[in-house]
């Protein structure tokens, strides 16, 4: 079968779709997280969703399970993105806690409780994205169309301030910026993107998605603004061909996405060599 032909079936269109839309998303984001050196929080947020995805299986909420792993994700953002503000756990610690203490929970509720014959199935599918980007529904395209949308067009407006905590927040809360209005933003912003993006590379590769493109685009540009939008474009592009690829080759969505991020970013930093 050609790829024309696989182009015929609605959901191989609906994952090229989402695909894009969710990466660009999260290499917006990850340009941010990277620069405020707070790159891990996409594992930490990807094993908290996990965590409530399984919570959520358990309760039999179904394709209503997004209404509950959603707030829960956000929740968990809101406290790893307030470093320094009364918080008797910070940075790394509390990222691991968090991390290890869903991926554990999650696993054993799933273990002890799932109607499914096949949970180890359902877990490899979950934590490493294996084809649910292809099992997508017309609802959940227009869900993630949505919301992909939203993150992008916040990202658009709050440029300036997005830029200004993220290379000096002091200065910024000293001109009136609300910084923690922003971070509480941001934090939002990436508990949605982790939630869409576990089906396109599963739990356990969503930071790949946030940290790949920024990296790449790093080694090529200084500015942020070169960085923001070669990081989006090299996402874009990643995930078309990790998509394409998986199809052709029959392998896993995710895993192949991420090789080719992982390709792309070489290929970055070999140029980037070149150029210095």
């Amino acid at each position: 079968m050609t790829l024309w032909q696989y182009f015929a079936y609605p959901t191989v269109r609906y994952a090229l779709i989402v695909g894009v839309l969710i990466s660009l998303s999260a290499s917006l984001l990850g340009v941010t997280l990277v620069l405020k050196r707070f790159s891990f929080i996409g594992d930490g947020l990807s094993h908290v969703a996990f965590g409530a995805t399984a919570v959520a299986a358990v309760l039999g909420l179904g394709s209503s399970n997004m209404l509950f792993v959603l707030p829960v994700t956000i929740l968990c953002a809101v406290f790893l993105l307030r470093p320094g503000q009364g918080a008797k756990i910070h940075g790394d610690a509390a990222i691991a806690m968090l991390s290890v203490g869903a991926l554990a929970v999650g696993y054993l509720l799933l273990h002890l409780f799932s109607a499914s014959a096949n949970v180890a199935g359902d877990v490899c599918s979950t934590l490493f994205g294996s084809t649910a980007i292809l099992t997508l529904t017309k609802g959940e395209v227009w869900l993630s169309i949505a919301l992909s949308a939203a993150v992008v067009l916040v990202f658009l407006l709050f440029y300036n301030q997005i830029f200004a905590i993220t290379f000096d927040e002091r200065f910024a809360r000293a001109v009136g910026t609300k910084t923690e209005v922003y971070n509480l933003g941001l934090a939002v912003l990436i508990a949605v993107i982790i939630v869409l993006a576990m089906k396109l590379v599963g739990a356990l590769l969503i930071s790949a998605l946030v940290v790949f493109p920024a990296l790449s685009a790093m080694r090529l540009f200084k500015s942020f603004k070169a960085v923001t939008i070669s990081a989006g474009a090299i996402s874009v592009m990643c995930a078309v061909a990790g998509i394409v690829i998986s199809i052709l080759a029959e392998t896993p969505v995710g895993a192949t996405i991420v090789a080719v991020d992982l390709a792309a970013f070489l290929v970055c930093s070999v140029v980037g060599s070149a150029k210095a």
